[in-house]
């Protein structure tokens, strides 16, 4: 299981407080010692190694709902202060991973997970918004980079070696090989902490954020207030967010008299917030007492008689109802969610993405693909930049047999997203379908590399060589890409020895 991580914590030179939230706190320039030691490419590519193990972790949530709206929530935030992203501009990428902790963690390079226990525990999106924008306030003043600007660039692959390891501590069930985590990890885990001045700077970059974002930024009290309500007199039992993230007396103090002043500012959360909480239930425990458990928790919505929670009751029903197989039902409390969504005036105009993929799902799974292929071309065109239902359009879309028009779309997106490895797999299946093997295996030869997989990538290159289709364009194609990596896995191989 995913566990808490933050970034080494060496002594910080502190940057001097503003004297209050009005007064802008300025990210600071680094030396050039320490710009020469870690620069903001290799804290990336740091941050890119470290996410291949995690992509490839049981508890990573690669749920496409999800992902589309804590990447749309977090490039929100990230919008109202730009600079945010720091001297590299860095694409920040949010996730969730399936963890009962409350807890999220950033990783070098601007990757920033939210564990699903905090998604749940989440009551608005400006408490969700105060733990996010706090750890793009880590990333924003570069603290891995000032942490570790001393360490040599050949010991960053034993120290990302040494951050998965934590990452996958609590996953280990074997006594004793959690024994010898706890006997070595304990001072490991104390050096992964934040300092506490690291801590007030992502505190004041973070409430900074949420004024300029229109969230409100009494927000961060109240989900730390909350947090450490919950684990008064259980000191061995501190949520692990507030281990990983100490938040003393001090630092709630120092947050409550920088936003005495500010005036009070209402932020109506998206619909889409508590619809993705509703989702998060069944995601965090996908078994048929975690479907019973969930659905108690969606029926007790519906009693609230709140548009808001009757529309994420009824989603939520409508989602076990699916995982269930229970088709005709869950496509009527998808109804009843639509429905509820429409009567009132929302500000999403009475559509939402997470509704619209629930029902493409709904549609296919019920064998009435044409149905599916007129919601998800709607879908797409409301949601543009909807990731998740750009994919669903090219299922549906060879789900009736548009092959033509399902490799079209396809080429376009990969050339939209020339990172996404879905977009080489759906790729890959088109060319399948149409016996084009060759196009085939080079599509998963990108799917592989995309994801760090170079060895498995080279296999897929070797097969497309020998596949009966192969032109001499093809084969020039596949050598040239092999070439390419070939020196990347050398690379890899002498990091490797590195580490040894």
């Amino acid at each position: 299981m995913v566990a808490a991580i933050v970034c080494f914590a060496l002594p910080l030179q502190p940057v001097r407080a503003a004297a209050n939230l009005n007064d802008d706190v300025r990210l600071p320039s680094l030396g050039d010692s320490e710009r020469e030691s870690l620069s903001p490419l290799t804290e990336r590519k740091l941050g890119e190694y470290i996410m291949r193990d995690i992509r490839r972790d049981r508890d990573y949530l690669d749920d496409a709902p999800t992902l589309d709206y804590l990447n749309n929530f977090g490039n929100q935030l990230l919008a109202a202060r730009p600079e945010a992203r720091g001297e590299a501009g860095y694409d920040f990428f949010f996730f969730a991973v399936r963890d009962p902790m409350l807890n999220a963690f950033a990783l070098p390079g601007g990757f920033i997970a939210v564990h699903s226990a905090l998604l749940i525990a989440a009551q608005s999106e400006s408490e969700l918004a105060s733990v996010v924008a706090h750890e793009i306030g880590h990333v924003a003043q570069r603290h891995i980079a000032r942490m570790l600007g001393q360490q040599k660039q050949d010991m960053l692959i034993p120290l990302a070696g040494a951050i998965l390891a934590v990452l996958a501590a609590r996953s280990n069930t074997d006594a004793s090989a959690a024994l010898l985590i706890g006997s070595q990890g304990v001072a490991l885990q104390r050096q992964l902490n934040f300092s506490r001045d690291a801590e007030r700077e992502a505190d004041r970059i973070g409430l900074q954020i949420l004024r300029d974002a229109g969230f409100e930024t009494a927000g961060m009290v109240t989900f730390f207030g909350r947090m450490q309500s919950a684990s008064s007199g259980y000191s061995d039992y501190l949520p692990a967010y507030l281990r990983s993230h100490p938040l003393t007396t001090e630092r709630i103090a120092d947050i409550e008299a920088r936003i005495r002043d500010l005036r009070y500012r209402q932020h109506a959360d998206n619909v889409d917030f508590q619809l993705i909480r509703a989702r998060m239930r069944v995601l965090q425990d996908d078994t048929s007492q975690g479907w019973r458990d969930a659905s108690d928790i969606y029926r007790a919505q519906l009693l609230q008689q709140s548009r808001t929670q009757t529309v994420a009751g009824k989603y939520g029903l409508a989602l076990v109802a699916f995982r269930r197989s229970e088709f005709a039902t869950a496509l009527a409390l998808l109804q009843d969610a639509r429905t509820a969504l429409r009567s009132g005036a929302p500000r999403n105009g009475g559509e939402s993405s997470v509704l619209d993929y629930l029902g493409i799902e709904l549609l296919l799974a019920s064998g009435k693909a044409t149905e599916a292929v007129s919601l998800a071309d709607a879908a797409r065109k409301r949601f543009p930049l909807s990731r998740g239902l750009a994919r669903r359009y090219a299922d549906v879309l060879l789900a009736v047999g548009r092959t033509d028009e399902a490799l079209a779309y396809l080429r376009d997106q990969a050339q939209l997203y020339r990172t996404d490895p879905d977009v080489q797999d759906q790729l890959a299946k088109v060319y399948s379908t149409q016996g084009k093997r060759v196009l085939q295996h080079l599509a998963l030869a990108e799917s592989y590399a995309l994801r760090g997989s170079l060895q498995a990538a080279m296999d897929q290159l070797r097969i497309a060589r020998t596949a009966p289709d192969a032109t001499f364009y093809d084969q020039a194609l596949v050598d040239a890409r092999e070439r390419d990596l070939e020196v990347r896995w050398k690379e890899e191989l002498a990091n490797s020895k590195r580490e040894k």
